[in-house]
């Protein structure tokens, strides 16, 4: 696919950022702040990011656009979400998160 080259390029201007293998591109855009967050494949949260955090789950909410990959949340309840570009995402608190399917997924 032409676009997903770009679609993970450095973001002129913007700072960035990896942890765990996360890459996030932060741009300033007025008053607020727009980021790309690029999740590699096979990434997952309690495995990956949980160590480094010190929670069981991430504490984070998450609002925006899924426009490329599969992100699957699991809940401490059991209860499971799939997320599958191109999408609005909004994710609570309280989570683990999966990338499914062998390639990145990116969310702005």
């Amino acid at each position: 696919m032409a676009g997903s080259d770009s679609m993970n390029a450095p973001v002129k201007g913007a700072e960035r950022r990896e942890v765990a293998g996360v890459v996030m591109d932060i741009a300033r855009v007025g008053s607020g702040r727009v980021k790309r967050v690029v999740y590699p494949a096979d990434f997952r949260w309690s495995r990956d990011m949980k160590g480094l955090v010190g929670t069981d789950y991430c504490m984070h909410a998450h609002v925006g656009f899924l426009v490329s990959g599969h992100i699957e949340i699991r809940y401490a309840d059991g209860c499971k979400v799939d997320f599958i570009a191109p999408m609005p995402v909004e994710i609570d608190p309280g989570h683990d998160g999966i990338v499914l399917g062998g390639e990145p997924a990116v969310l702005i």
